[in-house]
């Protein structure tokens, strides 16, 4: 257990063994019961990809996968995902092997700043997952949670309709 871990679950003695896969590692963590998703993973894990943009759930800044479904990960506690597998922007590809989802947002400019890059892809792999979207109104919609203050939507979109065409539904690896 690192010392962010350990600090998450000590700081009043009410600590919570929660369990959970995170990008595909196995975690046994003590958690007090009102640590967020957002914040086991920022401090306790020291997975920095997801931001802390609004704390309020209105940013998407901080979105995740749970089970394959996007989640505002600032709005989940931790402990109600014992036993669940979690990824994150860092679990969908790696340095020199980007999912097809984080290269076509290299490929397309779908970033300015980058701060709400990892929430706007995990939501978009999400998306695609969920299978609902068949028109750039769609993506639209779909993407309307995650708020990008740089203006970068339309290549956003064009990102997403990239992969789409090439008929990836998960975006990952």
């Amino acid at each position: 257990m690192t010392t962010g871990q350990q600090a998450l679950g000590e700081r009043a003695g009410l600590a919570v063994t929660t369990e959970m896969t995170v990008n595909g590692r196995s975690h046994t963590l003590q958690v007090e019961p009102w640590t967020s998703l957002l914040d086991l993973l920022r401090e306790g894990l020291q997975l920095t990809g997801s931001k802390k943009g609004c704390d309020h759930g209105q940013c998407g800044a901080c979105t995740v996968l749970v089970n394959g479904v996007r989640v505002n990960s600032c709005l989940c506690l931790a402990v109600m995902h014992d036993g669940d597998e979690v990824t994150t922007i860092e679990g969908l590809g790696s340095e020199g092997n980007l999912s097809p989802m984080q290269q076509s947002f290299v490929d397309h400019d779908g970033y300015q700043c980058g701060y709400c890059t990892p929430g706007q892809i995990c939501s978009a792999v999400g998306m695609l997952k969920e299978g609902h979207v068949k028109t750039e109104a769609d993506i639209r919609e779909q993407l309307s949670g995650n708020v990008c203050r740089c203006g970068a939507y339309p290549n956003i979109v064009a990102a997403v309709k990239h992969v789409m065409s090439m008929g990836q539904t998960e975006g990952g690896r």
